[in-house]
């Protein structure tokens, strides 16, 4: 067994990124004791019911007390709210770390609730499904995924080192980067994705003239994958675009200057413009395949349907 990292770790909020920490954690060795909170009762029951978290507790005052570290696990835009109420209940040379998509938000939304003689560490791990809630978790979701830490102004160098030790140890690779730069990165690589992908559900939803039956029947890959896309945390997503809103809105715009050229390409003919820019988007695939964050294996890697 190895030695924990932390000998106390606190997870408040209760669904797949909490689950699959408290998991890998416990795979790992790397937390003495792990306590959590969920604000739904129903939540904390299920948590429980599962064995999820050493215990679960009935408030997040009580789940944060003695904690190394506190892990916020709720949506970007209750950050704020929460991190206010367990501020009094932090012990001195606690971090607190949080799993939120967008960076800039959270800071300013959580950094000036925490005492001093509490570091803050944000985090973001690039790892999930499109389900949630406290039985989606599993161990291996940060296995060779990437974690972002986002150090702020101040942020104690052994923090961030623990912290890093802890992520590393769940399986994840480890970067370090600035929060600004982090929430444009993400714009690109996935916020921008998830509304291209919840709009294109929606076209098919509004467009009458294919019916919902044949939408449903005769889902290629592509129309399938957006689906599984558009089907995750609705109030998380929310979150996300309000909280991420200059990023977001600068690479949609970005999208839409290229949607147009394509657009252009199509009426015109210009078979050769479509070709150069298919031809240069298949590299980047390429190179996340290299990169082994996905696999080249036929239908993704998926299960072949049974007969």
């Amino acid at each position: 067994m190895s030695t924990p990292v932390y000998n106390r770790v606190a997870l408040i909020g209760l669904g797949l990124i909490a689950s699959s920490m408290f998991w890998a954690m416990k795979r790992g060795g790397l937390a003495g004791e792990v306590t959590g909170f969920a604000k739904s009762e129903a939540s904390r029951e299920t948590a429980r019911r599962i064995g999820l978290c050493d215990r679960v507790c009935d408030s997040a005052a009580e789940a944060v007390a003695d904690a190394d570290l506190v892990v916020l696990c709720v949506p970007v835009g209750a950050m704020g709210a929460v991190a206010k109420e367990i501020a009094p209940h932090l012990k001195a040379g606690a971090t607190v770390t949080d799993v939120g998509s967008v960076k800039r938000d959270v800071i300013e939304a959580v950094g000036p609730h925490l005492p001093d003689g509490v570091h803050f560490v944000p985090a973001h791990p690039l790892a999930g499904t499109e389900h949630s809630g406290p039985e989606s978790g599993f161990a291996e979701l940060f296995d060779n995924r990437w974690c972002l830490l986002v150090p702020v102004e101040g942020s104690d160098p052994e923090a961030v080192a623990q912290l890093r030790a802890l992520w590393e140890g769940m399986g994840a690779n480890v970067d370090e980067m600035d929060a600004d730069h982090h929430d444009l990165v993400l714009a690109v690589t996935s916020h921008t994705p998830h509304l291209i992908a919840y709009t294109m559900v929606g076209v098919a939803d509004d467009l009458r003239r294919v019916t919902d039956s044949e939408v449903i029947k005769y889902s290629a890959a592509g129309f399938r994958d957006f689906t599984r896309i558009a089907a995750s945390d609705p109030t998380m997503w929310r979150d996300v675009f309000l909280t991420n809103k200059d990023a977001t809105l600068e690479i949609l715009g970005r999208f839409t200057e290229e949607l147009f050229a394509l657009q252009r390409a199509i009426r015109t003919g210009d078979g050769e413009h479509l070709h150069q820019y298919f031809t240069r988007t298949r590299e980047i695939r390429r190179g996340i395949i290299e990169a082994g964050q996905d696999t080249a294996a036929p239908n993704f890697g998926r299960e072949a349907p049974k007969a």
